[in-house]
């Protein structure tokens, strides 16, 4: 599997490439193109141009969860699939919360593009099941969460049956690679705690060995059980390396360092396994 950053709040040195703060990957795995989100603008398919990356040639779209940052590229791409027509229909991949309206401090932070748009130019696959795309790479679908210290407050509101409720952002998922080393965890925000995700990870595909983390961990203002918590259960794992980037504050980066190794990542940085 190869990773290449389209999106993060860093650049790269020397790439040439712009950022913002969100997030998208785009994946190479067995034969497949992947994007993993879609950042919040524009930006993912500048950083794509300027990297070489075909979006006209894309398999799957992996959307991790409904928050602008990862999914407001979708309008984008949308446009430039009106130019360029895609060999194929992508699939997109998301869970069947994913397109709910949300809201926060009254602002609209969620998908605004009707799903009869969206399913002109993708074929969609809304699923709280795992999926696996490839032999070796799995949407973890809805993410069990049975570890205490991650335990969530609701984030704004979401739209439910005419009804704006406490958003719990029960869609946010992962994906995860099964290395010939162990496990690769590729998430977007990590809402649903890293943790969590970890541990549903390794329950789907009976790997016990975690060898990386790519994307946010959602440690800008944690609790200190929950980052306590956090530290000792990937302390208790070893990874050989994690790469947080995104909605990971830089003393939570540091903190994780003291167990192991923290690379750095931005646009342009590019991940094999």
């Amino acid at each position: 599997m190869k990773l290449t950053v389209l999106v993060d709040n860093n650049t790269i040195i020397g790439k040439n490439l712009y950022g913002e703060p969100a997030l998208s990957f785009f994946i190479e795995s067995e034969g497949k193109n992947i994007i993993f989100d879609l950042g919040l603008t524009h930006i993912f398919l500048n950083n794509s141009n300027n990297l070489n990356i075909p979006l006209d040639d894309i398999d799957y779209i992996i959307i991790s969860h409904g928050h602008d940052d990862h999914i407001g590229g979708l309008f984008h791409l949308i446009d430039f699939y009106k130019n360029h027509p895609p060999k194929k229909k992508p699939t997109l991949i998301t869970h069947p919360s994913t397109f709910k309206m949300k809201c926060y401090e009254n602002d609209v932070v969620g998908n605004m593009i009707s799903e009869d748009v969206i399913n002109k130019y993708f074929s969609i696959n809304k699923t709280s099941e795992p999926f696996w795309i490839t032999d070796k790479l799995v949407f973890l679908g809805e993410i069990k969460r049975n570890l205490p210290f991650e335990n969530f407050t609701p984030k704004g509101k979401v739209l439910h049956n005419d009804n704006y409720e406490p958003d719990y952002l029960v869609e946010d998922s992962a994906l995860a690679y099964e290395s010939d080393e162990g496990l690769v965890i590729i998430t977007g925000c990590s809402h649903s705690g890293i943790c969590n995700i970890i541990d549903t990870a390794m329950n789907i595909s009976n790997k016990k060995t975690l060898i990386d983390v790519i994307g946010g961990l959602h440690l800008l203002e944690p609790s200190k059980d929950k980052i306590e918590g956090t530290i000792n259960f990937l302390n208790n794992l070893s990874p050989v390396s994690i790469h947080p980037c995104h909605c990971t504050g830089l003393k939570y980066k540091f903190m994780l360092s003291q167990i192991c190794q923290v690379e750095e990542i931005g646009c342009g940085s590019v991940l094999e396994y």
